[in-house]
């Protein structure tokens, strides 16, 4: 994965996202430290999936309860 300077990015902005759309990835460094990835779109680390935890996570039945009034003093500064 090549590592590009920010400024050599803006000058070379176009060919470096045909490098991109073409499947490649690019790391674009400020003061020699990677600070942002130019990568295809639809590439993600992690794959997401709506409704992905349905069945996995359970909520207390007591979850939206008010709370007691020494935790809302504490939120509220007193």
């Amino acid at each position: 994965m090549p590592m590009v300077d920010i400024h050599e990015a803006q000058d070379h902005l176009s060919r470096l996202v045909d490098v991109a759309a073409g499947g490649g990835e690019i790391v674009i460094a400020k003061g020699g430290k990677p600070v942002a990835r130019l990568v295809p779109m639809g590439t993600t680390r992690t794959s997401r999936r709506i409704g992905g935890l349905r069945g996995k996570v359970r909520m207390a039945d007591d979850f939206d309860a008010l709370l007691p009034c020494e935790v809302v003093d504490t939120f509220n500064g007193g």
